[in-house]
């Protein structure tokens, strides 16, 4: 049987963006579920959509994605938040504190593989920009 494709939610400000990662991930395999253009969108449409996975900008008008990431990767079940930005965080502490698998940045989405950040039905490869899901004891349901 072959698995389904990952549903993603794709988190961004500018519309241009949004629609070319859209057509990036749709040719991975990835069936994208939902878009959102702000924080409260963000939590929105994840609590609406539950999504395997989110793509989800740092800088967002009315909030950040350090914070989304925070609240959406502590829900019950959690999506597999992969951060980015046009700014480089790579080594920023808050990338790991947020919750996210990982960073990249925008300029480099396309030769990224996201099966290491992300579930999907293709083979992974190594990446040593991806960390690793929050332990089980610290997702845990948050109140609406």
């Amino acid at each position: 049987m072959t698995p389904a494709p990952r549903r993603v939610l794709i988190v961004d400000d500018q519309p241009s963006f949004r629609r070319l990662a859209r057509e990036l991930l749709e040719r991975r395999g990835y069936s994208v579920v939902g878009e959102a253009d702000s924080a409260a969108a963000a939590v929105d449409a994840a609590e609406r959509l539950a999504p395997d996975a989110v793509l989800l900008d740092v800088r967002l008008g009315d909030g950040n994605g350090f914070e989304v990431s925070d609240a959406l990767t502590r829900a019950s079940p959690a999506p597999a938040v992969l951060l980015v930005s046009n700014n480089d965080y790579c080594d920023c502490h808050r990338v790991k504190d947020s919750g996210a698998r990982g960073f990249v940045l925008k300029s480099r989405l396309a030769a990224t593989d996201l099966a290491e950040f992300w579930p999907t039905p293709a083979a992974s490869c190594d990446s040593p920009r991806a960390l690793p899901a929050r332990p089980n004891g610290t997702n845990s349901a948050r109140a609406s």
